[in-house]
């Protein structure tokens, strides 16, 4: 680190001495209780990185051929989390990552519609507290950029005005009820989009704070201007008095698949091999950095009677993957900018940097949908955007003008070694890389932890570093009580009372994990299936014939669970 950096540090540690904060009050009627001083502030930044539809092996680090040297950088420096699990969808996932409680206790079970039932409201209910809330009123500043995704989507009846708000021809007002925007639940900044899916060229419901952002420049990439704006953040909170909670929510490499040319240049040749080279080669790099044990054998690829060597769709298929990995490529770089501006502002040495996806790599063909809901079908100018669900040459995925997105088959590539994906809670759906890089805080740095953790834990780790407290109440609402653990004692390297059990539900698909053993369905109508993850990671081998005994048992926790936190539809 610099020595200007060093001293910029001192001199930052200094003034906290004897800053005393005022909260200001959160929008409507949720106010914040009044922030703590600290007597010594040397507690530290925390800067939290979500990627959206990431692959569990897409990273270099996690063996995959995808260029991501930053976040390998991060990985060398810090601590890999072998077994570490989100949600198995978007806005889930976000919502318990925010809140510190499963899915369904914070109100989004399954999308950002409002069911009126408990678990299924949309938005993140009253009374739920995020992140940013519990450390803001401990004297943190916060901010975010990128992906909201858990306030109720305020869609259109009408098609043809629906189509046009997309395509920026018309405004119908605030995206979602404004007392559920990120600056209503505890972040003072805010740069992102409202909703979901996005045209990354031309982003629906991006804002500033509250107020729309109307129009974007010639050459505008949404990945680069999240990146860009959480840097700017960091140095102007550099330059304050009180440490920060950053949360960055990359939409990439969510579809549509859209990328620069230039970084697809880069992997026009990357997977014309096809998906079994691919794979393979993924499955050996992970043994080889032991991301995964030996025991943990390569998953069957899906469609095994697909011959790549004749496959008609081989050219679009290999370039519909490469772009994915631009996407991957491009906010790697972007990170490379956040990491920058905290080494040049003397921030690095005593910032927690957490990286994670918020589900495994999307099997949906958007293609099949075309344009509704929250795909456009044109561009701001007039343009048509194709959805090529012939796979088409004519229409390659990349330009603003198609959309589309990888397919079971590339998110089987993309998951390696697992099997299935996104929205399935099987591994290949809620298994994700997680990095921590914390100079000052992790010791065994470069290793890779075996200790199972879930995206319910993040919550409960920033208040330990924060000093925060959790509260009972929050303004008028009795909060509910936090289900994560904090991570702490891993990143000392220490063993840490997990948890009991874990539990996920998402549109049937069902789960529990107790120890090694884990208890999954595929859907609400599937029958239960047992796997011994400490010696079949990738679930080939189902032993609930042989252990039907423990599969009641574990059936029995899974409903326990599900009755206690509103899985089972409630009328609110």
């Amino acid at each position: 680190m610099l020595a200007s950096g060093r001293m910029k540090q001192v001199l930052i540690r200094v003034r906290r001495l004897t800053v005393v904060l005022c909260l200001l009050a959160i929008a409507g009627c949720r106010q914040a209780p009044e922030s703590r001083p600290p007597v010594f502030d040397s507690r530290p930044n925390i800067v939290l990185i979500l990627a959206d539809d990431l692959g569990y092996s897409d990273l270099g680090s996690y063996g995959g051929e995808i260029r991501t040297p930053n976040l390998d950088r991060l990985a060398a420096g810090g601590l890999r989390f072998r077994q570490f699990y989100n949600t198995a969808r978007c806005c889930p996932t976000r919502a318990s990552l925010l809140t510190g409680l499963y899915p369904h206790q914070a109100g989004i079970g399954r999308m950002t519609t409002d069911q009126g039932l408990s678990g299924y409201r949309g938005y993140l209910k009253e009374n739920t507290v995020t992140m940013a809330e519990v450390l803001r009123a401990a004297g943190y500043r916060t901010g975010m950029v990128g992906k909201w995704h858990v306030s109720e989507t305020l869609e259109r009846k009408d098609t043809e005005e629906q189509l046009a708000w997309l395509a920026h021809r018309a405004d119908f007002g605030p995206f979602s009820p404004p007392d559920q925007y990120p600056t209503a639940r505890g972040f003072q900044d805010f740069y992102g989009t409202i909703w979901g899916v996005v045209d990354f060229f031309d982003p629906f419901s991006l804002v500033n704070g509250t107020t729309p952002v109307r129009y974007v420049p010639p050459g505008f990439y949404y990945t680069d201007a999240l990146s860009d704006t959480a840097a700017a953040y960091i140095r102007r909170y550099a330059a304050g008095d009180a440490p920060f909670l950053l949360y960055v929510a990359y939409t990439a490499p969510h579809w549509p698949l859209h990328a620069p040319e230039e970084t697809i240049r880069r992997y026009e040749n990357t997977y014309t091999a096809g998906p079994d080279a691919v794979r393979e080669a993924r499955y050996r790099r992970m043994l080889e950095k032991e991301i995964i044990p030996a025991s943990a054998a390569l998953s069957p690829r899906i469609e095994p009677e697909l011959d790549w060597r004749t496959h008609p769709d081989a050219g679009w298929d290999a370039r519909a993957f490469a772009v994915h990995a631009a996407m991957v490529d491009r906010m790697d770089e972007g990170i490379g900018r956040i990491i920058a501006a905290l080494e040049s502002t003397g921030e690095m040495e005593n910032t927690l940097i957490l990286f994670l996806s918020d589900n495994g790599a999307s099997s949906e063909r958007p293609s099949r949908y075309g344009p509704g809901f929250d795909r456009a079908g044109s561009t701001r100018y007039g343009r048509e955007v194709h959805f090529p669900v012939d796979k088409n040459p004519a229409f390659l995925p990349g330009p603003q003008t198609v959309h589309s997105g990888i397919g079971p088959l590339g998110a089987n590539i993309m998951n390696t070694p697992f099997r299935w994906w996104k929205a399935k809670v099987h591994e290949g759906g809620i298994a994700t890389p997680l990095v921590a890089y914390w100079p000052k805080g992790i010791r065994a740095r470069g290793t890779v932890t075996d200790q199972p953790g879930h995206v319910i834990d993040l919550m409960a780790t920033a208040i330990d570093m924060a000093g925060a407290d959790y509260p009972t109440t929050y303004g008028s609402h009795a909060i509910t009580p936090l289900e994560g653990k904090s991570l702490l004692p891993v990143f000392r390297g220490e063993p840490r009372a997990g948890h009991e059990a874990l539990f996920w539900e998402h549109f049937g698909a069902r789960a529990v994990r107790v120890g090694d053993w884990k208890l999954v369905a595929v859907d609400a109508q599937a029958p239960w299936e047992l796997y011994d993850l400490s010696t079949d990671r990738t679930e080939l081998n189902d032993l609930a014939r042989q252990h039907r005994g423990r599969v009641a048992e574990m059936d029995a926790m899974w409903h326990s669970w599900a009755n206690r936190s509103q899985v089972f539809p409630r009328p609110q």
